[in-house]
């Protein structure tokens, strides 16, 4: 006997909106921060294991693709820590209604990529 069951909601349903993409952009950005740990502590065992192998490790970083990911990382650092900050304001129960939470969604992109400009700046007139 065959029923006609109700599709469970799913992505082809919903439209996008600022909240939903925010949401799954939090968790690609603790992905990548999880990915990025791992390059920071092979950075360290690189330095640990002599100065071949630091040249090696240094070579694969030092090239455009090897930037590309520290640059990724970066952003993801900051729209991280600035969605943790939003986070923490809804855990205190400011900033539910959905003026406020568009408003501190646009805030979090602005901020973090207004921070990942600044430090790559910073880096870029430090060292060149």
């Amino acid at each position: 006997m065959s029923r006609q069951r109700p599709l469970s909601p799913h992505l082809q349903i919903y439209k996008p909106q600022i909240t939903s993409m925010l949401s799954i952009l939090h968790r690609a950005t603790g992905i990548a921060l999880s990915i990025g740990s791992v390059i920071l502590v092979l950075w360290i065992v690189a330095l640990t294991l002599g100065e071949n192998t630091y040249l090696i490790y240094s070579n694969l970083i030092n090239n455009w693709f090897g930037k590309l990911i520290i640059f990724g990382f970066t952003f993801a650092l900051f729209y991280h820590l600035s969605n943790g900050i939003r986070h923490l304001f809804w855990d205190a129960g400011y900033g539910y209604d959905l003026k406020h939470a568009y408003i501190s969604g646009v805030a979090v992109i602005i901020s973090s990529l207004l921070l990942t400009s600044i430090t790559w700046l910073i880096v870029y007139l430090r060292f060149v």
